[in-house]
């Protein structure tokens, strides 16, 4: 048995179909085909349910999966070991956000380390909180930047700071010049908030919940950009972290009183995965910039 063998077999496990998993490979079916056989032999046992219309793992190959992706990751992670650079001359950062975070974390974040550590190559990708965990789990991310309501329990967090959240309005609405507003004119409001598959969505319904208030939903939006560029061109509102407005001469960031909207900001990391030096000062930096701000 070959590493090519488990690769292979994952391929299959992944795609449900020997078709699918040799386009991604770039390998022909029957060489897949064949590769697979060869290690069903070498294993003694069958792997794949092929009577369907798509691929199944029978219940050997779902035990012998689970075991192949954690020999992938352990073999990943030692080739990155063998590759790291303590001084961090040069490395690799993998980095995993929730999108309010790009809004206005990323930037003051990525600058301290760049300026830091500017032979470091870093990739950064927003997405859910709930991909962001996955892809954790499966080593696609050395560090995410989420929320402190983690699902699985092979993540480990780090608080970063806590967040507020405001009602946040362009500078020409009737309530540019509070300073903050009771419930009872939250209640009021027309908004636009970010759709339900994004963590805000779900925070904001919960407090809303809590404290028996129920705003005008008028429009919602799965991008952030888009609900912004609808709060400054047009009289409705949102809820939003109210360090979004910082950078912006057209938005104001209005209290919410007397009971505020906060919530925690994590970092995430599967737990036992291998600690980079660039992940290491990432962390040590993510948490001197958060302190400042």
């Amino acid at each position: 048995m070959i590493l090519r063998h488990i690769k292979y077999f994952l391929a299959v496990a992944k795609h449900r179909s020997f078709t699918q998993a040799a386009a991604s490979l770039y390998v022909s079916q029957p060489a897949l085909s064949q590769q697979i056989k060869q290690l069903e032999e070498t294993l003694g046992t069958t792997l794949f349910d092929r009577s369907g219309r798509s691929v199944k793992l029978t219940d050997a190959g779902e035990v012998y999966a689970r075991y192949a992706r954690k020999a992938l990751q352990d073999l990943e992670e030692g080739r990155r070991a063998l590759h790291d650079v303590k001084d961090l001359s040069r490395g690799a950062l993998r980095i995993a956000m929730t999108p309010t975070f790009t809004t206005y974390l990323i930037g003051p974040l990525i600058k301290a380390f760049h300026t830091r550590y500017p032979n470091v190559t870093l990739s950064v990708q927003e997405m859910s909180q709930e991909q962001m965990e996955k892809q954790l789990l499966d080593d696609d991310f050395d560090v995410g930047i989420a929320f402190a309501e983690v699902q699985s329990a092979e993540i480990e967090t780090q608080t970063l700071l806590i967040e507020t959240l405001a009602l946040v309005v362009n500078n020409n609405h009737p309530l540019a010049q509070q300073q903050a507003i009771d419930l009872q004119t939250l209640n009021a409001q027309s908004l636009v908030l970010l759709s339900h598959e994004f963590v805000t969505r779900e925070q904001i319904g919960h407090y809303c919940r809590k404290y028996d208030i129920q705003p005008k939903v008028l429009m919602e939006a799965n991008s952030l950009s888009a609900v912004i560029e609808i709060v400054r061109h047009t009289q409705l509102s949102t809820l939003l972290p109210s360090d979004i407005v910082n950078n912006s001469n057209e938005l104001v960031a209005i209290a919410l009183a007397p009971t505020l909207l906060k919530r925690t900001a994590v970092l995430l990391q599967r737990k036992g995965a291998y600690q980079s030096a660039a992940t290491e000062a990432f962390i040590e930096l993510a948490h001197q910039v958060c302190a400042k701000n």
